[in-house]
């Protein structure tokens, strides 16, 4: 039911980038000073000259227009919740009976990750996909402290807003740790959390390896290049005021920063340039580097100081594991989460399921979510 308060609370949005905007981004990209290429100019040192030098010439050639156009398509709003404007796309069903289900974004990403999936999904879901805040329109960020725990009760009040009384979750990343907040929330009506990741590490117990198999092990391996990769999360969990400085006036720089569409799974990325270049685009034409790589640094310092306190989930979760994404430790994620109800595997697919395998994602939400 939507009430006269609830509608005077909800504004519609429509997604109008000024010319001016994308004039000034041709003129830098046609400025482009590109650094030296290195011996072994490759992912092994992080974003290649070559790569670059390939999607500045893309991105000069990029329609903008035609992607906004996309995501216009769709119905957008913006909110106030906990002092903070938040965007959200909202496409309801036309099965009255349909599951209300948020589609929770990655880092980094945004809501337009989520485009393909809608027309998959709107037989069985109604459908929200909200901006974090500090990401594309759901800015500027007002006051800081924003964790993934602060974001999930806002999405939790954001449903109850559109007058939801019951719904589930979807996730890959940061969205798959705000999922899994909403997991350990686990608010009246919750129908669970579907995601892509738990982020659950051994502690130094050895008796957490007393389970391992061949998989765990592989997936310990996983974990370790992955870490060796990582740059970003120790830069933004420290220093996010001097990334962002570079982020935001230079669009080359906010590419190759963005490497993790390309480089996450050691080179088998399903990503396409065009995909790449539309989340790219998003930011910086937004101008959220600052408030988007913020989330390490709320995170580290969560809990007074301490960093987040790892909390056991009772919440109904479900995980979907692809074959080139983070793999889940199952006897650790198990040790975290006392609910996990669905565990699948794919042997196609990364770390951005939505925009590589969308009907893959679809197909396992509709058989958690039944």
């Amino acid at each position: 039911m939507t009430t006269e308060k609830t509608q005077s609370e909800i504004q519609p949005f429509t997604i109008a980038i000024p010319e001016s905007a994308l004039e000034d981004l041709r003129d830098r990209l046609a400025r482009t000073r590109l650094p030296q290429p290195a011996p072994g100019d490759s992912w092994a040192y992080g974003t290649p000259t070559s790569y670059l030098r390939d999607m500045v010439e893309r991105w000069q050639a990029f329609d903008w227009r035609s992607q906004e156009a996309r995501m216009n398509a769709v119905p957008n709003f913006t909110t106030e919740i906990d002092g903070q404007i938040i965007h959200f796309v909202h496409v309801r069903s036309h099965n009255a009976d349909a599951t209300p289900l948020l589609l929770l974004h990655t880092y980094p990403g945004s809501f337009a990750e989520f485009l393909d999936l809608v027309p998959l999904l709107t037989d069985d879901f109604h459908l929200v996909i909200p901006s974090m805040p500090g990401f594309g329109f759901s800015t500027p960020v007002v006051d800081e402290g924003w964790t993934m725990d602060r974001v999930a009760r806002a999405y939790d009040v954001l449903m109850r807003r559109l007058g939801y009384a019951s719904y589930g979750a979807h996730g890959s990343d940061g969205g798959a740790m705000v999922g899994r907040e909403l997991a350990v929330l686990n608010p009246e009506g919750f129908l669970g959390a579907h995601v892509l990741q738990l982020f659950s590490f051994p502690s130094g117990d050895p008796s957490e390896f007393e389970r391992f198999g061949p998989r765990e092990y592989a997936a310990l391996e996983c974990l370790g290049w992955f870490q060796s990769v990582g740059g970003y999360n120790s830069m933004n969990g420290t220093r996010p005021q001097t990334i962002a400085a570079a982020l935001s006036d230079s669009p080359v720089g906010q590419l190759a920063y963005n490497e993790l569409f390309e480089n996450f799974g050691n080179g088998t990325s399903l990503v396409s340039p065009e995909q790449v270049l539309t989340q790219v685009s998003l930011y910086w034409l937004t101008n959220t580097s600052s408030g988007a790589v913020r989330y390490h640094y709320a995170e580290q310092r969560a809990n007074d100081g301490q960093g987040r306190e790892t909390v056991v989930s009772q919440g109904r979760i479900g995980v979907a594991v692809f074959k080139d994404d983070f793999q889940t430790i199952r006897p650790l994620a198990e040790r975290d989460n006392a609910a996990i109800v669905h565990w699948s595997e794919f042997e196609r697919g990364g770390h951005f399921a939505a925009l590589e395998v969308p009907e893959l994602v679809a197909g396992d939400l509709r058989a958690f979510f039944g």
